[in-house]
């Protein structure tokens, strides 16, 4: 079964700071989307990956990957993103050749999952689940609350929640649908996983790893360069 990845990274990233968009920061001097489309290359599951830049920044983000040696023999192509995520991921899907089976969606703020976490999503699908996450327990306790008053009306068990990451697998079929069925509105609809559970498909939960978090605040990025710092030091990462 032939599998892509699409890469949304058409966002600004605010809660980074203003500047340079989220995807194009620099993690160990490489902007984290380098990082983010090597993590998906590294399988060799993964046959083609679709980068969904700004629309603004195709040149921009074509030069980019061009000049940081990416691996060859792997599909790489970036279009143009939309107004939101969910916009990008559609218009990444439209770009894949007929003869790709399953989609991967993967976040280019997440530059550091092992390829392990890749492989095991893909495996998952190809082994019959329509929709796979990585996830993680919960270290927090979670509280419900009223949005009015921040009053707490509830103590979710713990146990029975995740901490969902991506890649993100699933069989094109079941993707395309819910881009095609969803609105691009309301509850799950920031997640591809949360529109496929709208669709009423079933949502398969694989281990996640630590090293897979999201960059998305200034402390995120201090702790991912650490992490990059540790596997140079320890694998030649």
């Amino acid at each position: 079964m032939s599998t892509a990845a699409v890469i949304p990274a058409a966002g600004r990233g605010v809660r980074l700071g203003p500047g340079t968009p989220k995807a194009l920061r620099s993690l160990g001097g490489i902007p984290m989307l380098v990082h983010a489309v090597r993590a998906m290359t590294r399988s060799r599951a993964v046959s083609l990956v679709v980068v969904v830049a700004p629309s603004d920044g195709v040149a921009e983000v074509q030069a980019m990957l061009d000049g940081h040696g990416l691996p060859e023999g792997k599909d790489i192509r970036i279009v143009a993103g939309g107004e939101t995520r969910q916009e990008s991921v559609r218009l990444g899907l439209a770009a894949l050749p007929e003869d790709v089976d399953i989609v991967l969606v993967h976040d280019a703020a997440r530059p550091l999952v092992p390829v392990e976490i890749v492989d095991a999503v893909v495996a998952a699908v190809r082994d019959g689940a329509p929709a796979v996450v990585p996830g993680l327990p919960l270290a927090d306790t979670v509280k419900q609350i009223d949005p009015g008053t921040n009053v707490v009306t509830g103590t979710p068990e713990r146990a029975l929640l995740r901490a969902v990451q991506t890649p993100q697998g699933f069989r094109r079929d079941v993707l395309a649908t819910a881009h095609a069925t969803v609105p691009g509105d309301g509850e799950g609809a920031t997640d591809d996983a949360g529109m496929v559970e709208r669709t009423g498909v079933q949502v398969v939960v694989v281990p996640g790893h630590e090293e897979a978090f999201k960059v998305t605040r200034p402390l995120d990025l201090v702790l991912a360069e650490a992490v990059l710092a540790r596997r140079r030091a320890t694998d030649g990462f």
